[in-house]
């Protein structure tokens, strides 16, 4: 029941809407129930709703929330607010059916508001998710193949059996099938099977390591999306990949690195979790066909790791990152993450590591960069960090989502480009012409 719960899908569901009927509903009783005073009760939801938009405006203005609200973020508080102050005059009233029907105005337009919030945003998709704790059952790990083949032309030998699945599964890897994390407290990782790994006699398949964004947990409700919808228009091929935690809470950045304050996050995503993958999963062992990819917060990091450790990395998928683990809160950063060392700090920027590598470095890697065409804080590092690497040596693609921020619908803009984009490199589609 509590995996139920916390895994119930919050955007694609009825929920919302559910919601803010229950509420329109509820406000309506308040304020026909007599005695009556619907104008001035008007006014004081009114009131309350204009009070919460100028907050909001003033926050965003101060960049509280790291670059602009999504459309109708402040509308869905705002809206919330308004109703919920009209829920609290019905439950200073007279007679105890308004109050009580006061107290249903009151939860259901808070309800709404926050999942109004959330759907503007467009990255949470649960419960879990927005707690930062796993609610996937545990994982059950896939048949391995006995023989590999050439990765570059799977594509063309692939014959899926009448019997595959038609989408992937998501699962947790905890237990027994638990990646371990040395010195670094990571929550437990999820893993997405795509449906030719589900198989009897699976071919061996891509690794992809994706991280998600800060605050987050390794939820891989988005990138399994995008890759159930490759490996239905191609032959149930996809990579196999594990979302893992480079953050270990919802409030802390560990800006991708190494660090007496936050534990060994570098060692466990670039050795612990490649070994753990080599040694349970059915992938390919050529690193070339392995990629580090991650949104927003773990967009960064997987440049960083993409740059630093190309002998682990073939290819490299940054969605929205940010142009520098740290980047919103430099001085705080330097002093956790890099002991008070300015110096190393600068020196870690995947900027600079790309411009210090030897030439021929990064041959034969792809880099992938995304963001969204409104996202005027993540947006133009992004833009620049492809210009880097394009100087470097990778093989840059880019991709802005028109019309997006830095949201969900941006998120799933950029997977629904860069899974097909990577595929020819994974051997898992035709080269383009």
């Amino acid at each position: 029941m509590t995996r139920l719960v916390l895994g119930f899908e919050l955007i694609d569901s009825p929920v919302l809407l559910v919601c803010a009927v229950v509420a329109a509903l509820s406000v309506c009783a308040v304020l026909v129930w007599p005695p009556r005073r619907v104008l001035r009760t008007l006014l004081v939801g009114l009131g309350a709703g204009i009070a919460m938009y100028v907050v909001s405006a003033v926050l965003e203005s101060l960049d509280v929330f790291q670059g602009p609200l999504p459309a109708g973020a402040a509308l869905w508080a705002a809206g919330g607010i308004a109703v919920a102050a009209v829920g609290v005059v019905g439950i200073c009233r007279r007679p105890w059916g308004r109050r009580l029907v006061g107290v249903l105005t009151v939860l259901a337009s808070l309800s709404a508001a926050a999942l109004g919030v959330n759907a503007a945003y467009g990255v949470t998709h649960n419960l879990a998710a927005i707690l930062g704790v796993q609610a996937l059952n545990p994982a059950s790990l896939p048949q391995q193949s006995a023989a590999e083949g050439d990765p570059a032309t799977l594509y063309q030998r692939w014959e899926p059996p009448a019997d595959m699945p038609a989408t992937g599964t998501v699962s947790a890897l905890t237990g027994s099938t638990r990646i371990p994390t040395g010195p670094y407290a990571a929550r437990d990782a999820s893993l997405y099977l795509p449906p030719a790994a589900q198989v009897a006699n699976p071919p061996a398949l891509p690794l992809l390591v994706f991280m998600m964004g800060q605050p987050g947990s390794p939820d891989p409700t988005a990138l399994a999306k995008a890759l159930d919808a490759f490996a239905a228009k191609n032959n149930g091929l996809a990579p196999i990949a594990i979302v893992v935690d480079q953050l270990t809470a919802p409030d802390r950045d560990p800006a991708c690195v190494d660090s007496a304050t936050f534990g060994a996050v570098a060692t466990y995503v670039n050795q612990l979790v490649p070994q753990w993958a080599e040694q349970n999963l059915n992938i390919v062992k050529d690193h070339r066909y392995w990629t580090i990819g991650g949104f927003s917060n773990g967009g960064s990091c997987a440049l960083l790791y993409g740059t630093k450790y190309p002998q682990t990395w073939g290819q490299v998928l940054d969605v929205m990152g940010n142009e520098f683990p740290g980047s919103e809160h430099v001085a705080q950063t330097v002093t956790d993450a890099y002991g008070g060392d300015a110096a190393a700090f600068q020196a870690n920027k995947p900027s600079v590591i790309m411009g210090a590598a030897p030439a021929g470095t990064y041959a034969g890697h792809t880099a992938i960069f995304t963001w969204g065409g409104l996202d005027t804080t993540y947006g133009p590092g992004q833009l620049a960090n492809s210009q880097v690497a394009q100087a470097a040596g990778f093989t840059v693609l880019t991709h802005v989502v028109e019309g997006a921020g830095h949201t969900g619908e941006a998120l799933d803009g950029s997977l629904a480009y860069a899974i097909p984009a990577l595929a020819p490199a994974l051997g898992l589609a035709a080269p383009a012409s």
